[in-house]
């Protein structure tokens, strides 16, 4: 009898989402398990490819006719992809347009995708004739390609019964970290004979001895070294008398910068309780019921997550949190290990391969029961969800940009229905989809309407920048937001900046013939950074210095346009020049643990104001912040977009929500151009129900999300002209299977035409029911990969979080 393996491989230029038979060869049988990964020859040539076993066929009968391949080798010794996350592969393909590798690719930390040397080393229990029979006198064996297959037959059983460890070793940053342990191995009594036979002049080799005979427990060598002041010279005398072994242990990597004060469950007020009262009730119940948590900004949403959460683990399950930013990770992780201390792991893009990669495999071996992290951790290898916790939920961060689109709320839903569980989706200024779902009943809406210390929402002043500037010089700052900030100087109090555009100007321009420096690559002005005296594209990355001449006329009237957060930085100085000021964006945070490290400063009181982009709107608690200051409300207003107005007015609220959260009252100067537009106006009360209907109205006037659904096509390509074309032939495909109550928009050029010396063109489709579509578009994108070849790229986004 023969067995068959159903491989799904991983062939960039002809990816299919239908697995490719290969013979198990005999020295496997009965060896391989679905969601390993295995290297298969494929084609006609010698070629290798990674690929994942779907599926084993045990009483296969192969057809005569036809020669199967042999699979080479094993990558893995046990899955790397759990069943559900190998059945919510099959599903995120065919709802992102997206093969099923690419997805299960998506799932596996960067350690598992990169090159990587696997190790395995013999436990203690190993029996001593298999040790020599596999190991000889090494201390570990490589797990590579050149394995023979009996050998690694052997070790696949041997993991089974835990007789082996496994070490991944990741390129030469990501290795499995280890630590240098020292344990004695030799009687009491002949420590003692030891002692008595050594020189009088071995004063640290007795210390040696005397620790040895009074803690008999390992102790990691460099913890040693310090307790007793002795070098690793004499560490390894002793190992040489037989006094001691050294032997390298694997650890964890530490990814948490801080240690967190143990907390307790706060008393709850009776809308928090009646929210979390629902919440466990679903997740006692095994109910995959979503939860709509709408409460304003300091309502005590958190607290409501952290006893659902622990009420889960109550009940020995598991529990996911995912927050929109990185930069929102420090304090919420610390409030999540504060209570669950050692149980919590985190995932996101701020930690090094390394402890990403520790943090993974924590939790697949179920050694984490709480998992906190951005986006990709909600693929996290969790085997028993007892609840599910989106903050921010209507944060756009959620969405990936790149293959597989996927939503993450969408994906959690997904998990929840898979565990029986409940999801929570938080936010004081909800999407329209999902308000919209809570009308019609699909989700419970649970409201927090009050801030939890009865502390009164902030007071919102907007300030007409028009009037402004025909009384006063042109400034980022108005003359009644510097004067509240002088204030908070005077009362040692705390003050948030928000600009949403980093960077010292947006542009640069020849006031003698207009000229402004374009960038090479791309069809967007450069940004002038100050710090690094450079013109940088925020799209490709493209950086040449700062000119001094007019490139087209010659001229010497090169000016400064728009403003960015270097820029205010520099005016604060000026104008509060006894400010300490920390500036937060993507240029200071760069570096690992930068967000971390200047929230702390910030919260430590070591300075006045906190200025940054939108990744300070969000999330952040600090009790003497009173202060709060929109520099420009009108960015995302400007936007041909038809989420400009809902983007607006949840960054307003988000960002308005971080003053007053204690016990001192808040203000917020909102500086804007247009202080009429409802968003701005609806966003000073916080007032999310009104906004909610006014905006629904628009939506449902101009047939746009939530009342239709929407796909954006994208074609692009080097040449402008084949990007075009085949756009249009896109349509005219399409054209021949869309109802006449289809909306089709485009094609057209996207809104920047030109990027990192690509073309792009696009269309949108807004539609309600359309059973042919989706057979459509997979059917286009197979057609792509071929296409591919040639440079031209098609992408296709299922309900884009912007046309644009």
């Amino acid at each position: 009898m023969t067995q068959i393996a159903e491989v799904i491989v991983d062939v960039p230029t002809m990816q299919t989402n239908t697995p490719y038979s290969y013979e198990i060869p005999a020295a496997l049988v009965d060896q391989l398990q679905p969601g390993m990964r295995v290297v298969v020859p494929f084609g006609n040539g010698g070629r290798k490819v990674q690929g994942f076993v779907w599926q084993i066929k045990t009483d296969a009968t192969p057809d005569p006719e036809v020669t199967l391949k042999a699979i080479e080798t094993v990558m893995d010794p046990a899955p790397v992809v759990n069943a559900e996350l190998m059945e919510l592969s099959d599903w995120l393909a065919n709802t992102t347009y997206a093969f099923t590798i690419t997805c299960l690719q998506t799932m596996l930390p960067n350690a598992l995708k990169a090159k990587y040397q696997k190790w395995v080393s013999p436990t203690d229990q190993l029996p001593a004739d298999i040790r020599t029979r596999l190991f000889g006198e090494q201390k570990k064996l490589l797990w590579d390609d050149t394995l023979p297959t009996e050998i690694v037959k052997q070790l696949l059983a041997l993991n089974r019964q835990r007789l082996i460890n496994v070490h991944y070793e990741v390129s030469s940053k990501s290795q499995v970290k280890t630590m240098m342990m020292v344990k004695p191995i030799t009687s009491h009594e002949n420590l003692m004979t030891a002692r008595t036979q050594l020189r009088k002049t071995a004063v640290k080799q007795a210390e040696l001895i005397d620790y040895l005979m009074d803690h008999p427990e390992p102790i990691s060598q460099i913890e040693l070294e310090r307790k007793i002041n002795v070098s690793s010279s004499i560490l390894k005398t002793g190992e040489a008398n037989g006094w001691l072994t050294r032997k390298a242990v694997e650890v964890y990597r530490d990814p948490f910068q801080t240690a967190v004060v143990k907390t307790q469950p706060l008393h709850l007020n009776p809308d928090q309780t009646k929210a979390v009262s629902a919440i466990c009730a679903a997740t006692d119940q095994e109910k995959p019921e979503t939860f709509l948590l709408e409460g304003v900004t300091g309502s005590g949403k958190t607290e409501v997550y952290l006893q659902a959460i622990a009420n889960a683990l109550s009940h020995g399950k598991q529990a996911l949190m995912l927050v929109p930013e990185i930069s929102l990770t420090p304090q919420i992780v610390g409030r999540v290990r504060g209570r669950f201390g050692q149980k919590v792991a985190v995932l996101h893009s701020g930690l090094s391969g390394g402890e990403r990669f520790d943090e993974w495999r924590r939790i697949q071996r179920g050694e984490a029961q709480v998992v906190v992290g951005a986006r990709s951790a909600v693929f996290a290898p969790l085997t028993h969800l007892g609840v599910i916790v989106v903050d921010e939920e209507h944060e756009s961060s959620y969405k990936q940009d790149d293959n597989p689109r996927y939503h993450a709320r969408d994906v959690a839903l997904w998990r929840a229905r898979y565990h029986r569980c409940p999801v929570v989706l938080g936010s004081a200024t909800p999407s329209l989809e999902s308000r919209a779902r809570a009308e019609k009943n699909v989700y419970t809406r649970l409201l927090l309407p009050n801030r939890v210390n009865h502390q009164q929402l902030p007071d919102v002043t907007i300030v007409d920048m028009t009037e402004e500037l025909r009384h006063h010089k042109e400034s980022n700052f108005s003359g009644s937001l510097l004067q509240a900030l002088k204030e908070r100087l005077d009362r040692g109090e705390q003050s948030l900046l928000m600009l949403n555009r980093r960077g010292y100007s947006s542009f640069v321009m020849c006031r003698d013939c207009g000229f402004v420096l374009q960038c090479p690559n791309c069809d967007i002005s450069l940004t002038l950074h100050m710090d690094t005296k450079t013109m940088k594209c925020h799209y490709c990355g493209h950086e040449e210095p700062i000119p001094h001449v007019c490139p087209s006329c010659h001229g010497h009237h090169i000016r400064y346009y728009g403003t960015g957060t270097q820029k205010v930085e520099q005016e604060l100085t000026e104008l509060l020049p006894d400010a300490r000021v920390i500036r937060m964006d993507v240029d200071t945070t760069r570096r690992k643990g930068a967000h971390e490290r200047l929230l702390k400063q910030f919260g430590d009181h070591k300075a006045d104001i906190l200025l940054g982009t939108q990744m300070i709107a969000k999330g952040l608690d600090f009790p003497d912040v009173t202060l709060v200051g929109v520099l420009n409300a009108d960015t995302a207003l400007g936007l041909p977009d038809f989420r400009a107005s809902e983007r607006t007015f949840q960054l307003l609220t988000q960002v308005s929500g971080r003053a007053g959260r204690a016990e001192k009252a808040g203000q917020v100067f909102i500086q804007t151009y247009n202080p009429d537009h409802y968003a701005i106006q609806l966003a000073k009360t916080q007032n999310y129900e009104q906004f909610f209907v006014r905006e629904m109205q628009l939506r449902h006037r101009g047939n746009y999300p939530p009342y239709y659904f929407a796909v954006k096509l994208t074609a692009s390509d080097v040449n402008e002209r084949q990007a075009a074309e085949a756009m249009v032939k896109i349509v005219r495909q399409l054209k021949t299977v869309l109802s006449p109550q289809a909306i089709v928009l485009g094609p057209t050029p996207g809104a920047i035409a030109r990027v990192n010396k690509r073309y792009y063109y696009q269309l949108v489709i807004k539609y309600k029911r359309e059973p042919k579509l989706d057979a459509a578009l997979f059917n286009i994108l197979g057609q792509a990969q071929k296409q591919s070849r040639g440079g031209l790229q098609i992408a296709i986004d299922r309900n884009p979080m912007s046309f644009m």
